[in-house]
């Protein structure tokens, strides 16, 4: 067990507020009335709502064992909820996707604890998104910087080491760039068909690529079908009882295959596809009536989510068909602009998917440690910038045929894609991840 910081037990918390605001720290997400958080969600995005976080926590996703204890800040006028950010306090690193490891290590040689600290993001979900909720009544200015500085003072009244905003938004990015937390960012790599109208239908985004890349993609999707293998996709509505035993059982077995610890509950996938069913999509690949393999993804209003991939065997092409084919022929399908199909993976630049920024902040209370790691990411941001560079130079699109501009600056988190090459005590390589992303 770790220490548990005074602050954890919901109740008031004073901080240096006005009369009329309290702050309060809920150990569960089902404390909050389900109305009154969604009620400060600025979009549809799935990874935010009451549904999915308090699902994660009541279907037994997130424990003490694995590392996680929520600790969701509430800040209440009277006993309305006017604006939040959901929390965790962590005894590790795992399930976050922005690599910390080479910083508790250094802060440890240096005699003091680095965990427990305190995130927020969403739990082993490497998605952008909002991160400091304002209700769309309030006054979101005064409100997320009010936020932000509830968690400083939490962390350094807690004798926390730090707090990490993971995945962060460009509005939220704003306000803790202004309170003078570090930044990091990321590549991750995105689809985009902006507005919706760049690309008609498959054969149109092919058709924007160059030969070699077009080629490729039709000699994949042709290894697929030769092999026998029908792809369906399915909403959360649509995928029977049994379908979703075979879908979690497929997830567990490739987590096993790669020595990754596997989270997330068949009742928790269940869940989803109860209260979002249209917000959740199942790609089947059947050989006959077998599923063999499946991807699970989540969607907005304009964006699908890549999240889970599983096989029983290994079929040429069939990882690239279920999970980024069958998600661009969806979005074209339905009019979405991104597909996010989850961190790492270069070899998603060849198939139609851009370095895309993704960003995170971080309050680190020890002033000299917070200067040092300051240094490393200056160093670290002008590597990635060059890895982009270098990326770009291998574009599958066709000159004229796509703005890269747009995917590098349309997220303002993480792959470690060139981080490997930044020297320094404090900021090193991340251990090797096992398994691979999608």
């Amino acid at each position: 067990m770790f220490k548990v910081p005074k602050f954890e037990c919901a109740g008031v918390y004073h901080c240096g507020m006005t009369d009329s605001l309290t702050a309060r720290f809920h150990s569960r997400l089902d404390e909050i009335d389900v109305d009154a958080w969604n009620a400060l969600l600025p979009d549809d995005n799935p990874f935010v709502s009451h549904a999915f976080l308090a699902g994660l926590e009541t279907h037994g996703c997130l424990r003490a064992e694995y590392g996680w204890r929520a600790n969701h800040l509430c800040l209440y006028s009277g006993e309305t909820l006017v604006a939040a950010a959901p929390l965790y306090i962590k005894r590790n690193s795992h399930g976050e996707y922005v690599f910390d490891w080479s910083w508790a290590s250094a802060y440890e040689r240096s005699g003091r604890d680095y965990y427990p600290k305190l995130l927020g993001a969403v739990p082993y979900s490497p998605v952008t998104g909002p991160r400091l909720l304002v209700h769309r009544d309030q006054d979101a200015a005064s409100l997320r910087p009010l936020l932000v500085q509830t968690i400083r003072a939490a962390v350094d009244g807690a004798d926390l080491s730090s707090a990490h905003l993971n995945f962060v938004n460009p509005v939220d990015a704003r306000a803790l760039m202004e309170a003078g937390w570090l930044p990091r960012f990321d590549w991750q790599y995105h689809w985009s068909n902006p507005g919706g109208s760049r690309w008609r239908d498959f054969d149109d985004f092919l058709a924007a690529l160059t030969h070699k890349k077009r080629k490729n993609i039709r000699h994949e999707r042709a290894q697929v079908a030769r092999a026998g293998i029908a792809c369906e996709l399915r909403h959360g509505d649509e995928i029977s009882a049994a379908e979703w035993r075979a879908v979690h059982e497929l997830y567990l077995n490739t987590f096993a295959e790669r020595g990754n610890h596997p989270a997330l509950t068949l009742g928790f996938f269940r869940h989803l596809g109860a209260v979002m069913p249209r917000q959740v999509i199942a790609v089947l690949c059947r050989r006959d009536r077998e599923i063999i393999a499946m991807a699970l993804l989540l969607r907005s209003s304009t964006t699908l989510y890549g999240r889970y991939w599983g096989c029983v065997e290994n079929v040429a092409g069939l990882h690239f068909e279920a999970c980024y084919y069958q998600g661009i022929e969806y979005c074209l399908t339905n009019g979405l602009m991104r597909f996010e199909p989850g961190a790492q993976g270069e070899h998603k630049l060849a198939r139609g998917f851009l370095p895309t920024k993704t960003r995170s902040f971080h309050y680190l209370a020890d002033p000299r440690f917070r200067s040092a790691v300051g240094e490393a990411l200056g160093r670290e941001s002008r590597a990635l910038d060059e890895y982009r560079a270098e990326l770009m130079a291998h574009s599958p699109y066709a000159q004229g045929k796509c703005a890269p501009l747009e995917a590098s600056t349309a997220n303002p988190g993480s792959i470690y894609g060139a981080r490997d090459r930044v020297e320094g005590e404090v900021l090193s390589a991340p251990p090797p991840r096992k398994g691979r992303g999608w």
